[in-house]
């Protein structure tokens, strides 16, 4: 079992949901995050005052499958949020030990 971490892009967020959804994912975590990488931020002006935006928007959805789905994830993933410009995102895949249904008590990949 993998859990599979995407930062990507807040306007991207229902495309990427609606592609994982087709492709039989039926658990998602989404959470509002900020942050910069290469993108590094911006300088808006408010109220006649410049200041740095130096953390960016972005989403980040959680998944947890069973090894055997993680290329299929990973691709949607990526097709779904790609635009070929900075700032896109990144994908993490991080080993799962175990997961439990906390209602039912079921474990490992019956609890996904």
């Amino acid at each position: 079992m993998k859990k599979i971490e995407a930062i990507i892009k807040p306007f991207k967020l229902d495309e990427v949901k609606e592609e994982l959804q087709a492709i039989g994912i039926s658990g998602m975590t989404i959470t509002e995050v900020k942050g910069f990488g290469r993108q590094k931020g911006h300088k808006e002006i408010y109220r006649g005052a410049e200041y740095t935006v130096d953390l960016i928007p972005k989403v980040k959805i959680e998944v947890a499958v069973g090894s055997e789905l993680v290329d299929k994830v990973v691709e949607t993933i990526m097709k779904a949020a790609g635009t070929g410009k900075i700032g896109d995102g990144k994908i993490f895949i991080i080993p799962l030990e175990d997961v439990i249904r906390i209602r039912t008590g079921e474990s490992g990949s019956d609890a996904i």
